[in-house]
């Protein structure tokens, strides 16, 4: 019996160690590669030229023109990043996948829209009202790749979560781990001398100067 003890102990402190470093990888993880899909995705990814009466014009595509799905999934795993700590069990599995599938989500939506030429092309139309017009001299920056590297981040911290969220805590509020309300502090009874409390007498019509 002494044997088992001794070996479960340091065990269960290294398993809790564990899911201490989980959790602060995870939040940062998920956090930071939240934060740079919203930067990242407001920067120009795309720009070139139209030729508009002769002579040309320079338009740019910012990642929010080429494609709004990083963002969108961004905003979803902060809140997925979030709730993975309200709920337990089976729902916390549920939470991590979904933050998982978000930075995988962003992270593809990112990289399809690298090389994405449309958005300007659709600029070229509005600009010059010309239906036919289309981008001369295209290039594109490096900011689709730092979305993609972003949304991997979000990916790893749901990974994370997938593997250690049965050992993170979860928000306890006003109940025990048990699922039962913690008892209220009894509540130390007014004492009848103190100013309000003798307000208190006269408003509700008695004399306290009366003897009790």
């Amino acid at each position: 019996m002494g044997y088992v003890s001794a070996v479960s102990v340091p065990q269960s402190r290294a398993a809790a160690a564990g899911g201490r470093r989980s959790i602060a990888a995870a939040l940062l993880l998920g956090a930071v590669g939240a934060a740079v899909v919203l930067l990242a995705s407001g920067q120009t990814w795309s720009q070139g030229k139209a030729s508009v009466g002769g002579g040309t014009l320079s338009l740019k595509a910012s990642g929010g023109d080429v494609t709004g799905v990083p963002t969108a999934l961004a905003i979803v795993g902060l809140a997925a990043l979030v709730a993975v700590f309200a709920v337990r069990r089976a729902g916390r599995m549920l939470v991590a996948g979904l933050l998982a599938l978000s930075g995988a989500g962003a992270a593809l939506a990112a990289f399809l829209g690298a090389s994405d030429s449309s958005a300007l092309d659709e600029k070229a139309v509005r600009t010059t009202g010309d239906t036919s017009a289309t981008i001369g001299a295209l290039t594109h920056t490096a900011w689709p790749y730092v979305t993609a590297a972003a949304g991997v981040l979000i990916l790893l911290a749901g990974l994370l979560a997938l593997r250690y969220g049965t050992l993170w805590p979860a928000m306890s509020g006003r109940y025990e781990r048990d699922g039962t309300p913690r008892p209220r502090a009894a509540k130390a009874p007014a004492d009848p001398d103190r100013p309000e409390e003798l307000w208190k007498a006269m408003d509700r019509g008695e004399d306290p100067t009366r003897e009790r």
